[in-house]
């Protein structure tokens, strides 16, 4: 299904946006050495049920997992990258973090990523991957308009991340969101502009980069859900839901504060 929003819909998708991202920074900043993905999962509960909002986590049972996620964020460390599974894990300083979030309120969705380093380290080359990520995300939402096409966004991401030294793996990426959290159409993190389905005002986009150091190879992680690198090298993925307008492309998830 490939749904456009009214502009009340847009307003409310405004709205849950910004929750979601300012949820986003929140655990950003209250992470450090030592906290427990498990206590970021609390903490991601308590915000969205404060909020009035929904998770479209906890009930959520595709295909490609294993039964109802269960929790309300996804927490993806070092080789993991998707669909990371909250688990008794104390962060340590280095540690590679993702979180994934995914929220609904007032019947509209929004969904977002960040990712960072916990602690004081900044290896060069997990900065670097974070800052690809985060430009080829920043060049897909450029390639997004009235007019254009999902291929124009797709060549637009894949050719930074490209550019940058990693490879595509084409599985998993965007996707169309509203009233709920996955929707046509699938926006991969590679293609040929001028393919595909032609972006129209009111049509929301998840848009999703990630990439894994040394490989395009996933590997699914025995809790059936966690997506790793196959060779287990690090990952990093940046996710902003965007909404298409006459002018271009708004970024929804944008934090309300720096």
């Amino acid at each position: 299904m490939i749904e456009i929003l009214s502009p009340a819909e847009l307003a409310r998708a405004r709205e849950t946006g910004a929750l979601v991202a300012d949820i986003l920074q929140t655990l950003k900043r209250r992470t450090t050495v030592g906290t427990n993905l498990l206590e970021i999962d609390r903490w991601a509960a308590a915000m969205i049920l404060e909020a009035g909002a929904e998770s479209c986590y906890v009930d959520y049972e595709p295909s490609f997992g294993r039964g109802p996620f269960g929790h309300y964020i996804c927490t993806a460390v070092n080789d993991a990258v998707l669909h990371g599974l909250p688990h008794d894990y104390p962060l340590a300083d280095g540690d590679l973090l993702t979180l994934d979030l995914a929220v609904s309120k007032r019947g509209i969705a929004a969904d977002s990523a960040i990712t960072f380093i916990v602690g004081d380290s900044a290896p060069p080359e997990s900065v670097a991957m974070i800052s690809a990520t985060e430009h080829a995300l920043s060049a897909g939402i450029a390639a997004a308009g009235p007019g254009a096409r999902i291929g124009d966004i797709s060549h637009a991401i894949g050719s930074v991340l490209s550019d940058a030294g990693y490879s595509i793996n084409t599985h998993f990426g965007g996707h169309g969101i509203g009233s709920t959290m996955h929707q046509d159409p699938h926006v991969p993190n590679t293609g040929r502009p001028g393919r595909g389905y032609t972006l129209r005002p009111g049509l929301l986009l998840a848009l999703e980069p990630w990439v894994m150091a040394d490989t395009a190879e996933l590997v699914t992680d025995a809790d059936g859900w966690t997506l790793r690198s196959a060779t287990g090298c690090r990952t990093a993925h940046s996710e902003h839901t965007i909404a298409i307008t006459g002018d271009g492309a708004e970024i929804l998830t944008l934090p309300t504060q720096a």
